[in-house]
């Protein structure tokens, strides 16, 4: 279907972060990450796909911990002449009443947060506005799709409405023009809470924008008590309007309720996150997943032993990595469990360690643990950072029995080590704050079960004891911390430690149905093709 697009029409994918290749940091975590990943499934696919994004010679903040587990700090400087194409063409936006300059650069496939609500306003007029103007300079006349990923780029939709004025050399915008960009525009909504949607006072939209753009937004459905907000903007001007997994498009529903919102489970780019050893055993067995990730689903009928000595490459990797890097030497035949998220209180990276005692026991009783922990906090963030700080209280509270490691620098290299190479993937969220989540779709094509809270992706890809297991009640169930807490236990203790232990084939069983099950879903070929045949396509 998608060949009968033609490059005269491409799609153009808006984010206000993305992240493509650890050496170019324009990403601050999953939201980045996963529209990396779309843009590579799309180039894999063949489609007529652009990306327009922010880039900063300061990306995202390196990070430093001390030994109580104090987070600071300092920018990550890099040349984007090293690793991008320097574009002749510049645009010019009104931002605050004078002129700035906007230049491109440009990556072929073969955004970065910060400073105040004005500073963040003005990016978004960059992003949404300046992003249109540099696609005409670079010649992006006619546009199959602008697909806006969270409300950071709705602003273009003003962009889209200016052309009709100055084309047509109209005074007002009619409804027929409103359609027109309607047909042209598609929105993801990510986040789940209503604080995490971008908002601006009017005289703020007034300084920054000027009259007419104000007027503009006049039109559209996204004013609240004198405050623009960013997502009603998307809302308002799209066609179709999706969640990123069945349970969070529930919830976008309910928080939108006059929007007909769809849903796309987000996924993840299959040849970016598999390890070299399950790439090599994937080649040797189905050879046609790269092209097709759906033949993932052929793992079935590779041998466990197979799959455990691929993961057992996998590991010593990380180790590996993870000695040299912090000087700490982990057991590779012990049990190992990952969590890598950003540090932020909804995720309770301290469940695990909600009851000292009983881990304690668990560990002396059943079978040893070890655990490797990541994430950074943003650096405004004071809950996220004293998280870090409980983290390692912890460390050194159980160093007696668990050997408990957190890696600093958290970034896309570090987070494909660990979704390969751990045996589980920890993931602790408080209900329903979880969009989607990708890492756990990363560690299952790499054979790693997830154990974790039904909310997000998991909902969907979680079968009992057969591609990991869930922690606390069902989708429905608001969290409750102490008998989540108590779940995390049980499972450990009378589950996922005596099947690692006493039964590895059964635990390499699991391993594979991981692969052949979740894997082969929750990619972003498969994502992709659901936006053409759903999004793209459907609005013409």
């Amino acid at each position: 279907m998608w060949k009968d697009f033609t490059p005269d029409y491409p799609i153009i994918f808006f984010s206000m972060e993305i992240g493509l290749d650890p050496s170019i940091p324009t990403y601050s975590g999953g939201l980045g990450i996963l529209a990396g990943d779309i843009l590579k499934a799309a180039a894999d696919l063949g489609l007529p796909m652009a990306g327009v994004s922010l880039i900063h010679r300061k990306g995202y903040f390196h990070q430093h911990l001390d030994a109580a587990g104090n987070q600071t700090e300092s920018p990550t400087v890099w040349a984007p002449e090293d690793f991008l194409e320097a574009m002749p063409e510049r645009v010019t936006v009104i931002i605050e009443g004078r002129k700035v300059k906007v230049r491109a650069w440009r990556y072929t496939i073969q955004g970065v947060l910060g400073g105040d609500i004005q500073y963040r306003l003005c990016q978004e007029a960059i992003l949404g506005l300046a992003g249109v103007a540099m696609l005409r300079a670079l010649g992006y006349e006619k546009v199959q799709a602008y697909h806006m990923n969270e409300g950071h780029s709705a602003l273009l939709t003003l962009a889209l409405l200016d052309e009709k004025l100055d084309r047509n050399h109209l005074l007002n915008i009619t409804k027929e023009d409103r359609e027109a960009v309607r047909r042209q525009c598609v929105f993801t909504t990510h986040t789940p809470v209503p604080a995490g949607h971008d908002q601006f006072p009017l005289e703020l939209v007034q300084k920054i924008l000027g009259d007419r753009s104000t007027y503009l937004l006049t039109l559209a459905e996204c004013w609240l008590n004198n405050t623009l907000n960013m997502t009603y903007l998307g809302l308002f001007f799209s066609h179709y309007i999706n969640g990123v997994a069945m349970r969070h498009g529930e919830i976008s529903r309910n928080m939108f309720p006059n929007y007909p919102i769809n849903s796309i489970t987000n996924g993840v780019h299959a040849l970016t996150w598999t390890s070299d050893s399950f790439k090599s055993l994937f080649d040797r067995h189905i050879p046609e997943w790269r092209r097709d990730n759906l033949y993932l689903r052929y793992a079935i009928s590779i041998p466990r032993e197979e799959i455990a000595m691929a993961h057992r490459q996998a590991k010593e990797e990380l180790l590996g990595a993870l000695e040299q890097k912090t000087g700490v030497h982990l057991d590779l035949e012990l049990f190992t469990i990952g969590f890598a998220r950003r540090m932020t209180p909804y995720k309770r990276p301290g469940l695990l360690f909600s009851d000292p005692e009983r881990l304690r026991a668990i560990t002396r009783e059943v079978g040893p643990i070890q655990i490797i922990f990541a994430g950074k906090a943003h650096p405004r963030d004071e809950f996220g950072k004293a998280l870090i700080r409980k983290l390692f209280e912890s460390q050194e509270l159980l160093k007696d029995s668990v050997r408990i490691v957190f890696l600093e620098g958290y970034d896309m290299a570090l987070a494909k080590l660990m979704c390969a190479g751990v045996d589980i993937w920890l993931n602790t969220p408080q209900k329903p704050q979880e969009a989607s989540g990708t890492s756990g779709m990363k560690a299952a094509l790499n054979g790693v079960p997830s154990l974790s809270v039904l909310d997000g992706w998991w909902i969907e890809g979680c079968i009992e004891g057969v591609t990991g297991w869930s922690i606390g009640g069902g989708p429905g169930i608001e969290s409750d911390l102490e008998m989540e807490a108590a779940s995390l236990y049980d499972k450990l203790e009378k589950v996922i430690l005596p099947f690692y232990y006493l039964w590895p084939e059964d635990y390499a069983k699991v391993m594979r149905y991981a692969i052949a099950y979740n894997a082969s879903f929750f990619n972003a070929q498969r994502m992709v093709l659901q936006y053409l045949e759903n999004a793209y396509i459907a609005g013409k």
